[in-house]
């Protein structure tokens, strides 16, 4: 069996076997697409170190767009020839061992994150008259105050914002389905929960998507699935953020992700543990939790002086 057959092989192993998210599919599809078109549809028997280091040094001179690909990239290409060859060697078919390929090192992550100023500087450039400004205003209170990956942000539906008396406390929760399909729960602050529901006071359809989108393209569409056809995608909720950044006067960029690093530090800062953080952002791994580590050194020192000084 040749390379492009046991590549699709590989894709419904993760998808059914592994459980794996469609990002990540997506993911395995290109990169290994990418080592099938620079291989060729060969024997697995033929994959040999020789030809990995070649392959390595292919995807060290690639321009894509006038740029070459950065070490992390080249590294998602590697970490993706490796899960395949493990995949193949689990099989018992004749291959390279994944475990001879190294990974290169690649200069340590940093995130970029807003201060508690910035995010409400953000905030604050909404402009909540109209209900496109209220459901944006929502979003930018979900983001910061949850943590959610963007992709979750698009996900939520109506029913799942649950706020309910417990005792004298009211708690505010979203059951959320991360990376790998995994149930989590997440909260939501007084505020954003305030917004939300200022948001949906002013929607007149029942709509299942919490999110959406209100371009003349999408109130065009026959809704007869739900209101799926509206439901906000990835890109808009970027735009969103973009857009408030641009107005707040910020120079340094603003994604989504940045609401979620912010959610993060802002806990870690604030005497958060880093295990509870780790729940909170749906981490598989402690590992990557601790990027958001040395962001906190400032107030660990702070810490340290004023009982050692």
């Amino acid at each position: 069996m040749n390379l492009s057959d046991l590549i699709e092989q590989f894709l419904v192993h993760a998808e059914v076997d592994k459980n794996q998210s469609n990002k990540t599919l997506e993911n395995y599809r290109h990169y290994l697409g990418r080592f099938l078109e620079f291989a060729g549809d060969i024997s697995p028997s033929k994959i040999n170190y020789a030809l990995v280091q070649k392959y390595r040094l292919h995807l060290n001179r690639m321009e894509v767009k006038g740029k070459t690909l950065g070490k992390k990239t080249q590294s998602y290409h590697i970490i993706a020839l490796r899960a395949f060859l493990k995949y193949l060697q689990k099989n018992d078919i004749d291959t390279l061992s994944a475990e001879k390929i190294e990974l290169a090192k690649i200069p340590e992550r940093t995130v970029d994150f807003l201060t508690r100023e910035e995010v409400e500087t953000i905030m604050q450039q909404v402009d909540t008259s109209k209900e496109i400004g209220l459901r944006d205003r929502a979003i930018l209170e979900c983001l910061y105050s949850t943590g959610l990956r963007v992709s979750e942000l698009c996900a939520l539906n109506r029913d799942q914002v649950d706020s309910r008396l417990r005792g004298n406390d009211v708690v505010r929760e979203l059951s959320v389905r991360g990376k790998g399909h995994k149930m989590r729960i997440v909260f939501l602050s007084e505020r954003a929960e305030n917004w939300i529901s200022q948001y949906l006071k002013l929607r007149e359809d029942n709509y299942d998507p919490l999110f959406i989108s209100y371009s003349r393209r999408s109130k065009n569409k026959v809704d007869l699935d739900g209101g799926e056809s509206r439901r906000l995608q990835r890109d808009t909720i970027e735009a969103v953020v973009a857009k408030y950044r641009r107005l707040a006067g910020i120079v340094k960029k603003v994604t989504p992700h940045t609401m979620r690093h912010s959610f993060a530090t802002q806990l870690l800062q604030n005497g958060a543990d880093i295990r509870s953080v780790q729940e909170m952002l749906g981490h598989s791994s402690i590992t990557t939790t601790q990027i958001y580590t040395h962001l906190t050194n400032k107030r660990l020192k702070e810490v340290h002086k004023k009982f050692h000084s």
